[in-house]
Order: C-alpha cells, then structure tokens, then sequence
C-alpha cells in the first residue's frame, strides 16, 4: 500500500503541487473545524459505502453537504447503501476509519471501488484531503484534482449533493 510520502511523490511526478498542513489527528468533519480557516480551498467529507450487490464506494462531497443515505442509491444507481467494513477499506484504499480520502484511490489498483464526486469539488479552485492519513490535510488545485484521477484512470460520477442530482456518470 501507498504511504503519505508515496502520495506526495506520485503527485509530484504529475506535476500537481500540493501543500500539506499536519495537525492533530481529526476523525469527523466537526472534528476538523478549528484547522480549516488554516488552510484554503474546498473542505471534503469521505464516505467508505458497499451496496446490497457487493460493490464498494467512496462518496467524496464538500464538508457541509447533505448526503441522504437512504435514497442516494437511486441518484447514483447502486443498490441500497451500507458502511463499507473497516479491513475492506484497509484493503482496497489502504485507510482506516476516520482517514478515508479520495487520495486512497491511488492504492485501489484493481478499481473495486466506484467513486462519486460532489460538484460543488468538482469544480472547486482547490480541494483538502488527508493524505492517507488523518494528522494532515493535502490542498491541490482542482486541475491537479482531476490529473490525480486521471492517472489512476478512475472517472467519477458527479452529482450535485444541493439538488441530488446526477450531473456526469462514469463510464464502466
């Protein structure tokens, strides 16, 4: 699995810059309020999902959206949503609990895990994850965002968390 250090350098090679902020270890979104005047750009909230049929998915949304797991399956056409379990998370992006991010893509290298975007990230100037980690928040650009996902080859389904919306679907 891929480090923090591994993620950085990956992002390096693809010309993104990324400025990384440590800080103590944050679990939830309230958790990581008193850090974010700190650092610029688009906020994000993770979400690790299995749906009734056995396919994994990680929701990436800004950190104030509302996300309505019992009808989300239907704007994004999964079956019924559950949490994915912790060591299936470990094994397919390299996380834990409270450090799931959308860099974690990076160690999901046989794209078991479907990935959907909110829009307001989408087309956000520059965004924050964890990079694989909870003690610090990595900001790219957004350009950077989608050259990241790029590389990895993962196109992800856009949807508009204010309007619950499908904006773009990826293609299989």
């Amino acid at each position: 699995m891929k480090t923090r250090s591994d993620l950085l350098t990956f992002l390096a090679g693809l010309g993104v810059e990324a400025g990384t902020y440590d800080h103590p270890a944050v679990f939830t979104v309230g958790e990581g309020e008193a850090i974010k005047p700190a650092i610029t750009g688009a906020h994000t909230k993770n979400l690790f999902l299995k749906d009734d049929r056995g396919q994994l998915w990680l929701i990436s949304a800004e950190s104030h959206a509302t996300i309505d797991l019992k009808n989300l399956h239907r704007i994004i056409g999964s079956g019924r949503l559950s949490f994915g379990k912790p060591e299936v998370m470990v094994e397919t992006l390299g996380v834990t609990p409270g450090s799931v991010t959308a860099f974690g893509l990076i160690n999901d290298v046989d794209h078991r895990v479907r990935f959907v975007l909110d829009r307001t990230l989408a087309e956000a100037d520059h965004v924050n994850f964890h990079p694989l980690t909870n003690t610090a928040t990595t900001t790219i650009s957004g350009a950077g965002f989608r050259r990241f996902l790029a590389a990895l080859e993962v196109t992800p389904t856009i949807v508009d968390f204010a309007t619950t919306s499908v904006v773009s679907i990826a293609q299989d």
